[in-house]
Formats: C-alpha cells, structure tokens, sequence
C-alpha cells in the first residue's frame, strides 16, 4: 500500500528553516551593522543615516506583481512575489524584495498573514505576522492620539470652532471587530467629555498608514500629516491637523515607525517588508521609502500590490508611481486554476475538481487584467501559481489559452520548490524588459475632474458602463473644488471580488454602473477616496476565524499561523 505524504504547514516550513543573522544578510546588499538599528539578531530598521547616504544611488529595476480578481483564501500573489525575488538571486541577479507588513486583522481572521507560503517565505514568520518591530503599533497610538487631542480641544473651549456632528477622523484598531464600527463617546457627564458619535477603522485603512507609505522621508511625513483634515467647522470649512498643531507629536510617536524593515526569505534574499494599507479600502501598497531604498541596494525589486489589477496595481500606477516618481519594467499577473474556475461559476466548495469549461469561461477575468495592464503601456507575463489540486488538462489549457493570446506566461512552482520554481517566470520576465518597449503612463491627469478620474477607472480598468454619484457624494464634489483639491489622485474603495462594484459578479461583467456613495478627502496622504457599493473601513471577523486554530507552547513556539 502506498505511503500518504503528509503536506508540512506554512508554520512548519518556516519553523525548520534556517535563518542568518540579519547583520550577514545586509553584507549582501553592502549595509554595515553600523547602518542597522537592530531587533534582535534577525530583524533590523535601516538607519535614517543610511537611507540619506542610498538616495544619490543609481536606481534598480521594479517589478510589479498583481493577479486576477481573488478567491477569499487569496491566489499566493505574495508566494510568487517572494519565489520571484529567490529566483532572480538563483540566476545571478542581485533582487531584493519590497513587500507590505500584515495586518492582524486577516491574519486572525480568514486570509492569513502575508509572507508567503510554502518554501516562497519571508522569515521570521511568527513576528512578522504578529508585533514583528511595532510600525502598526506606531500607527495605531499616533491615530488614537490624533483623536484625542481633537476630542481634548472639544473639551477645552473648541478654539477651532469644531462642528461634533462633521467630525471625520475615527479612532482606530489592528483588528476586525465589528462592534467598533460605530460607537457613541464622552458620555457620563461633562467631566467625561462632549458626547457624539464616533467609529473606528482597521489600522490598515487609517489616513496615517497611507501617509506613511506614501511619504519620502521624515520631514515630509511631518507635512503630510499636518495636511490631514480631521474635522469641519460650524462655517463647514475643513480642519487639518496643522489647525491642531500636532504634526510635531505625531511625527515623534512615527520616527521609528518610517523607517523600513530588513529581513530575509527562507533561501537569504534581503527583504524590506514595510507598511500596510489594504487594497480594497486603501491604496494597497508598500512603503515608498522602502521601495526606493531596495532600487538604490539591489539591480531589481520585486514588489506586490494588493489584490488584483483593478485594486492594488490601479493604485500603484496612479498614486505610488507619481508620489515617489518611480515605474515599473514589467507586470505579473498571478493567475491561479481554482480562482479562473471560479469566475467561471464553480461554487467555491467545488473548486478542487477539474471544470475545463468553467476554467475557459473564467479566463475572461484574466484577460481584462492583462488588457488593463496593457493600457498603462506596460509588458506583461502571466504567472500560474500551480496548487496541487490543478489537473495537467487544466494547467495545459491555461497554458494554450496564453498561447493563442500571445501572451507570456510561466508555470510557477515556488510553494512547492521555492526560487527553483520560478525560475521560467524570472527568464521570462528579463526577457521581455529587453524585448518589450515599456510606454508607462497613466490613464488620467491630475488636470482632470475627479469625477472624471473615477469614470476613467470605472471604464478602463473595470470595464463599465458608467458611474452614479449619490447626492452626498455630489455635494463633496463641489466642496472638493472649493477646497482646492480637485487635482489629486483618486483611491477606489472597492470590493476585490469582482470587477464591479458587487461581488457576486464575477469573470468578466460588463454593462455595470458603480455606485459612489461618498468621498472621503486623503489630503495628507495625498489622494482622494471613492467609496463604492457596501466597502467597509473596518471588516468583521468570519464565523470561525483563523485565531480558533493558534496556539503557543510553553517554549514560546506558535502553531497555527498561516
């Protein structure tokens, strides 16, 4: 009878892997310990001294790694960023990672950290997931801070005229919980404050995280978050921190906090895992500061944006690349067989068993992605990230389908065989930034209306028909332009389900209109959000949440996370 092969757990990959002191793995992107600040012997910030020294280096390549529209569980698009960036280090390319930090909030909840998987890792797991050097710790306090401060000023005479019912800025929490999303304050008496209403948003959405991920350094985070409007007046004209005077001590609680994080993968590729915004509900990219830091130490960056094209890379071309004046070389888009059955109907219990049709059917979702990246005028390679379920029928299919579109693609097999596995992806990739002329530019201008930067989106990179503004988002509208905002980028919150705005309608819907049921004004960040459909800023955990599976013995070692 033949043996079962037991699959080891992400944890327990993680956990065997073998680990050198992070001292020895800055050696090889050429930092000294003098330019660490370290924790411990496996994690370390680079030094604000060192990241001034990096900015007269000439820069590296990126590369940008996206997918399709995902599964719940998500498609490994973190798995093939980190197997990509030990793959280009297998073929003697000097690669280094910039990825985002977790959010505790899927990872006690249903989607899992976001280190990857398999032998594609970044190490140590456990902390990264979990505390790992405090930035959204950091990021929570200077959020909270900000709030009560506004609700002290209240307390004290309201100097600044504050109207409490138009009062935006929401106190903050890294972690689903549902209970929070709206809440009333101060009640108890006039000692205990002046009572309204209130909420909270996960960490990863607050306008601090986004501020921090898009500034370039200290002292422009200090200006940007002087920037963000807390508040109105009873004239309804906008309060900004800088009303309030705190920029000064926010940026305090935030010195350490902005400074990227340095670890490495299970196969020693240098890694620099910094911020956190989601993808749906933020702009669901790394830091800039880290982005830019790992172009001036290695030849190419690997990088990710969340969630699909429509989301994170949407994101990444039109805010990130113009806040820190980068592009990239080329696109991967992650593709996998289960996510493609999907869209093309599967119920997500049947994804395990071969559907050929409704792989074929679900290749539409694909093909919007790939037509999306196009538009920007960049190179694209489609990456399958192969799951042990996937038949050789299914994978074959996907393969001819690419084929018949003449569209690049590599099988990638890096959960299973780590930078081995993707080793055709990074020849592939090297192949086309030779081959390929990259013609990056964005689909709107900054001249252009924010109505009309939405509809641009809406059109272009959902396919649409057209979008429906409700009468308070109208109203914003006129206000934006009064304010002078009007020139700004604009940040789609959106379900990453689908390409519209309601995530039953999966693979390729068309003829939709998207709802903007309100603006919200990102002035410190940098952009303006678009709320669509029912998009929430602080999600709710699942009926049986990842946390019910976690464990810790009594020598410290964690067991259940993934």
């Amino acid at each position: 009878m033949a043996m079962k092969t037991t699959v080891k757990s992400d944890i327990e990959i993680a956990q065997a892997a073998k680990m050198k002191p992070i001292v020895e793995i800055a050696k090889k992107i050429n930092l000294e310990e003098d330019d660490l600040e370290l924790f411990g012997k496996y994690k370390a910030k680079i030094s604000s001294g060192a990241l001034a020294k990096l900015k007269t280096k000439e820069s590296g390549k990126i590369i940008l790694v996206t997918a399709i529209n995902p599964t719940p569980a998500g498609e490994g698009k973190s798995t093939v960023t980190v197997g990509l960036a030990d793959a280009f280090n297998r073929i003697g390319k000097k690669a280094m990672l910039a990825i985002r930090e977790p959010s505790l909030g899927p990872t006690m909840g249903i989607k899992g950290g976001a280190t990857g998987g398999g032998y594609a890792q970044v190490l140590p797991m456990e902390d990264i997931n979990l505390h790992f050097t405090g930035d959204l710790h950091a990021i929570t306090t200077a959020n909270n801070a900000l709030a009560a401060l506004i609700d002290n000023n209240l307390q004290q005479g309201n100097e600044l005229n504050i109207d409490p019912r138009r009062i935006v800025w929401k106190r903050a929490v890294d972690l689903n919980d549902r209970a929070l999303r709206k809440v009333v304050i101060g009640l108890g008496g006039p000692l205990q404050g002046v009572p309204r209403e209130d909420g909270f948003d996960i960490t990863v959405a607050s306008e601090i995280m986004a501020v921090l991920c898009l500034a370039s350094d200290l002292t422009d985070l200090k200006l940007r978050l002087s920037r963000i409007v807390v508040a109105y007046n009873y004239n309804k004209e906008p309060v900004t921190v800088g009303d309030l005077g705190v920029e000064g001590a926010l940026g305090l609680l935030l010195k350490d906090a902005v400074k990227p994080n340095l670890v490495q993968t299970i196969e020693h590729t240098p890694a620099l895992i910094h911020g956190g915004p989601f993808a749906n509900i933020a702009h669901g990219c790394n830091s800039a500061i880290a982005t830019i830091t790992a172009t001036k130490l290695a030849d190419y960056v690997i990088t990710e944006a969340g969630f699909g094209a429509d989301l994170g890379a949407e994101k990444f071309l039109h805010i990130k690349s113009r806040s820190a004046g980068i592009k990239p070389e080329a696109v991967v888009i992650v593709a996998t067989i289960r996510a493609l059955k999907m869209h093309g109907g599967v119920p997500k219990t049947e994804l395990v068993n071969e559907n050929v049709s409704a792989l074929t059917l679900g290749f539409a979702n694909l093909q919007k992605h790939i037509e999306t990246i196009r538009g920007f005028g960049l190179p694209v390679v489609v990456a399958i990230n192969k799951f042990i379920t996937d038949t050789e029928l299914e994978v074959e299919t996907l393969l001819e389908w690419c084929k018949r579109e003449n569209v690049e693609v590599a099988l990638t097999e890096v959960w299973e065989k780590g930078g081995e596995g993707g080793i055709e992806l990074a020849e592939k990739l090297l192949s086309v930034i030779e081959k390929e002329e990259n013609k990056f530019a964005p689909l709107y201008d900054l001249s252009d209306s924010i109505e009309s930067k939405v509809r641009t989106i809406v059109q272009k990179v959902y396919g649409g028909k057209d979008v429906e503004f409700s009468s308070k988002a109208k109203k914003q509208l006129l206000d934006f332009e009064k304010f002078g905002w009007s020139n700004l980028p604009v940040c789609m919150a959106k379900s990453q389900y689908s390409l519209s705005d309601d995530p039953t309608k999966l693979g390729r819907p068309s003829d939709f209109t998207v709802t903007i049921r309100e603006f919200k004004p990102s002035i410190g960040a940098g952009f303006i959000v678009a709320l669509t459909g029912e998009i929430m800023t602080m999600p709710g955990l699942p009926k049986k949440p990842a946390a019910l599976n976690m464990d810790v013995d009594e020598n410290g070692n964690a067991s259940g996370l993934f």
